[in-house]
């Protein structure tokens, strides 16, 4: 090949990136993209499917900006350019607008949701009145008289509408220069004057396609068959690890029942959710919970090794509550199946920390089942257990209360151990008969609803030392479980003075789930190759697909071992091979080895590990429907979340359909133009490119 041929092939490059980067430099022109949007996906179980999607091309519609709940008019009926993609600030997110633009999907291509930057004054919680009422505890088999929320409707403020499906992609966006943008564009562009509206218009696309269709079922029979057409699956269970402890180390190889072993179970939850995917927070319904019983656990650390009680407390701490007792429902499961540890003829009792956070004067209220309690060993076991706890407040600002009249227990973990055999057992909330949590399962569930704040001039090291008044409050509330715990496991009652929970690891705790993650105290105790998950924002408590862990479970399980276990003298290398030493073949079964991070000595960015040994493990939280293959049971959760295509939204201004018709005329013109041209010019190119060439045998 010459140099010529070289050349052409040169320029020919050349064009190609420059085509390219002038389309993208275009491209760049015309779309505004996006920067912040949460989607709603869709989920799936036994007999349907709720959440949101686009088509597979994406939706796209002319903005409207909604101003009040009259201007629907113009969406759903008036407004010359349907379909329209519906704006609206949080007031107007109400069960009552959606369901009307969803009744009216034909003329809505889509809603952005503009999420405040704090809270919303009116209530708000997006999840059903009678959570979990299909897989908990009241059947009608149990007691017809209790089902499905007859006496006692627990969220009376729940709108349903994390459990409805739509037809058109909903989104989030922070309230931000991008929202800003769109609605100047809105104003702009689309704003009516004297009824009518001039092009250009302003238009959004969102695209958030959905493979999963139907239900459980449907999508699991579609992962069988593997379509080289479609993706390798459509959905995935939910599904995570629940994280467990136990004050006296339990041989973890040998499942199933240990003689002469007892253990009583203290469990809360890890999970919780929104309408929107990336957003739970979770302040109230979960972590509230789950940081009082951490609290409780590294209080009772010392004296379960220095005084040892008769029987062995089980940390436990259950994800995917939220979505039919995943958790809960699999270890119960477990054991009654040898896959476990323990079985449940270990089980003594079960003491649970459910929303504690929202007290609004001392009472903690007592919850327990009265269906089992008509038996009269289990209720004798009950109401001493009630007696401790009443015990256990001496000097704390808390009062333990029971309710006045019968009522069945609230949505609790605690249902699926008494759904496999009666149980003495107390559920702990801070409501009597319907939740004190305003915004239950929504993204407003966060720290500010549950007061963690800190004054303005403070770092973000001097706020995770900042001990806040929730702080104070759930530290008199783990005190209280500690001390309870202790005596109900058999400890001596005169050792409860010596039982105390430490404000400055509660008010860590709540700075770290629900403000910052990624903070200088978390990143002590995790596994460097772990630290790159801790983020800079509030964890986010949804529990999401089997393959991936859900942001609490690592730092709850690392945080469990560092507050129960201790510290010992062991090589990195022979912590990681779970071992003391090179002899040791026995330890292993019993504890478990976490080289962490440690710290950076001063004037030093290297930081000193150090190896934590605790009998922290976890175990499979997914739901036995998926181990059985029994996607259409009633028995166990059959969740599933549907696979998507990526996430975007964009902004863009659309010409009037008459200035595209003519567009695409003189279009089509010019291409017949340049076809002519190119005929005749082919035809004629003898006479047109011909040139008189020299003989090649000639001579000079």
């Amino acid at each position: 090949m010459d140099f010529t041929s070289h050349k052409w092939i040169s320029n020919l490059l050349f064009c190609w990136f420059f085509i390219g980067v002038s389309c993208n430099s275009v491209e760049k022109k015309i779309y505004v993209k996006l920067n912040y949007t949460i989607p709603c996906v869709r989920l799936l179980n036994a007999t349907h499917q709720i959440g949101c999607q686009s088509s597979n091309a994406g939706n796209v519609g002319v903005l409207h900006v909604l101003q009040t709940e009259e201007n629907l008019d113009w969406v759903l009926r008036s407004g010359p350019n349907p379909p329209y993609m519906v704006i609206i600030d949080t007031p107007l997110f109400t069960r009552s607008v959606m369901m009307q633009l969803k009744n009216g999907s034909s003329r809505v291509a889509g809603v952005a949701v503009v999420a405040p930057n704090t809270n919303p004054e009116k209530s708000f919680s997006p999840h059903t009145t009678c959570p979990n009422q299909n897989t908990g505890l009241y059947t009608e088999t149990y007691d017809p008289s209790l089902a499905n929320c007859n006496t006692t409707v627990w969220n009376p403020l729940g709108n349903g509408l994390s459990y409805e499906e739509f037809g058109f992609p909903i989104f989030s966006l922070k309230d931000d220069n991008d929202t800003r943008v769109m609605k100047q564009c809105y104003f702009d562009h689309n704003q009516a004057v004297n009824g009518s509206t001039q092009y250009p218009l302003c238009a959004m696309e969102l695209f958030s396609h959905m493979y999963a269709v139907t239900d459980t079922a449907t999508c699991m029979r579609r992962n069988a068959l593997n379509f080289e057409a479609e993706p390798d699956k459509v959905c995935d269970p939910l599904g995570d690890l629940n994280i467990w402890s136990s004050t006296r180390p339990i041989n973890n190889t040998e499942k199933g029942h240990k003689k002469w072993e007892s253990v009583v179970i203290a469990a809360a939850r890890l999970d919780s959710r929104s309408f929107f995917y990336d957003i739970a927070p979770g302040g109230q319904s979960a972590a509230s919970g789950f940081v009082a019983l951490l609290a409780a656990a590294h209080a009772l650390r010392n004296i379960t090794q220095e005084t040892p009680p008769n029987r062995t407390i089980l940390y436990t701490f259950f994800q995917g509550e939220t979505f039919d007792y995943i958790g809960s429902s699999r270890m119960v499961y477990d054991m009654e199946q040898n896959q476990f540890p323990l079985d449940l003829d270990n089980v003594h009792s079960v003491v649970e920390v459910g929303q504690v956070g929202l007290r609004a004067d001392s009472d903690l209220w007592l919850h327990t089942d009265p269906v089992s309690r008509k038996n009269d060993s289990i209720n004798t076991e009950v109401q001493a257990l009630i007696e401790k706890l009443r015990l256990a407040a001496t000097n704390l600002s808390v009062t333990p209360v029971s309710p006045s009249f019968s009522q069945p227990l609230p949505p609790s973990s605690f249902q699926r151990f008494l759904r496999a055999r009666p149980f003495p057992g107390v559920v702990l909330e801070d409501h009597q008969s319907q939740f004190s949590n305003r915004f239950y399962q929504s993204m407003y569930d966060n720290n500010e609803y549950l007061n963690v704040s800190y004054p303005t001039d403070l770092t973000p090291d001097q706020q995770l030392e900042f001990v806040t008044d929730t702080a104070k409050a759930l530290t008199d509330v783990a005190t209280l479980v500690a001390r309870a715990l202790y005596m109900q496991a058999g400890g001596a009652e005169d050792q409860l003075v010596d039982i105390k929970a430490d404000p400055q690891i509660v008010t860590r705790m709540l700075y770290s789930f629900l403000v910052r993650s990624n903070n200088s105290w978390f990143q002590q105790f995790v596994p460097a190759e772990h630290a790159s998950h801790l983020k800079d924002r509030p964890m986010n408590m949804y529990i999401g697909p089997i393959q991936q862990f859900s942001e609490p479970t690592l730092p709850v399980k690392y945080l469990l071992a560092y507050l129960t276990g201790s510290v010992v003298n062991v090589t990195q290398e022979n912590c990681q091979n779970q071992r003391q030493d090179e002899d040791d073949k026995r330890n292993k079964h019993f504890y478990n080895y976490f080289w962490v991070q440690g710290t950076a000595p001063p004037n030093s960015t290297e930081r000193v590990g150090f190896c934590v040994r605790s009998t922290v493990r976890h175990s499979k939280a997914v739901s036995p429907a998926f181990e059985l293959e029994q996607y259409t049971t009633a028995d166990y959760s059959t969740w599933t979340e549907s696979r998507w295509k990526p996430i975007t939204g964009r902004i863009f201004l659309v010409a009037s359909h008459e200035l595209e018709m003519l567009t695409l005329a003189v279009g089509i013109g010019v291409l017949l133009t340049s076809l002519f041209l190119t005929y005749a010019i082919s035809a004629k190119a003898d006479i047109l490119f011909n040139s008189v060439r020299e003989p090649t045998n000639a001579t000079y």
